[in-house]
């Protein structure tokens, strides 16, 4: 269903994935991104919405996922997280993750905004998803991309 066009570089790609791992390592949370260069879509929260189901993202046993949705050429972006999440956050929890990806994006650092964003979601979920030793990686790390 998605596709790999070479949207970012290689090496944004790995400081992503990396990012993803590192901030796992505090949170039985799963963090995704999924990045596109259009979003088809006028509301980026319901094309990540759509992706976040169509990636398999609900399928987690305590419906913590979160996914970081990425438009390039859109230059849209959305932050979503399962009802696990939303049922115990406050509405504002991720402006901060949001401020960070709108001010890199505008200096057009979109890897550098994304692996912040992920890092302080992974700090953001520690609180209420804090990682236990029985825990397992439930979603892959891999960026999963659109046309």
């Amino acid at each position: 269903m998605f596709f790999h066009h070479r949207l970012i570089k290689k090496t944004e790609e790995r400081s992503i994935i990396s990012a993803i791992k590192e901030a796992e390592k505090d949170t039985s949370g799963e963090i995704r991104v999924h990045i596109e260069r259009r979003c088809p879509e006028e509301d980026p929260v319901a094309r990540a919405i759509f992706i976040f189901d169509a990636i398999g993202m609900f399928d987690t046993a305590q419906r913590n996922g979160v996914l970081v949705y990425v438009s390039l050429k859109s230059k849209k972006f959305a932050i979503i997280g399962d009802v696990g999440i939303n049922s115990v956050v406050n509405p504002g929890f991720w402006d901060g993750a949001k401020n960070i990806l709108a001010q890199c994006f505008s200096n057009g650092q979109i890897a550098e905004g994304i692996t912040q964003a992920v890092l302080l979601t992974g700090k953001q979920l520690k609180e209420f998803f804090p990682h236990k030793d029985d825990d397992v990686n439930e979603q892959p790390d891999e960026i999963s991309y659109g046309k």
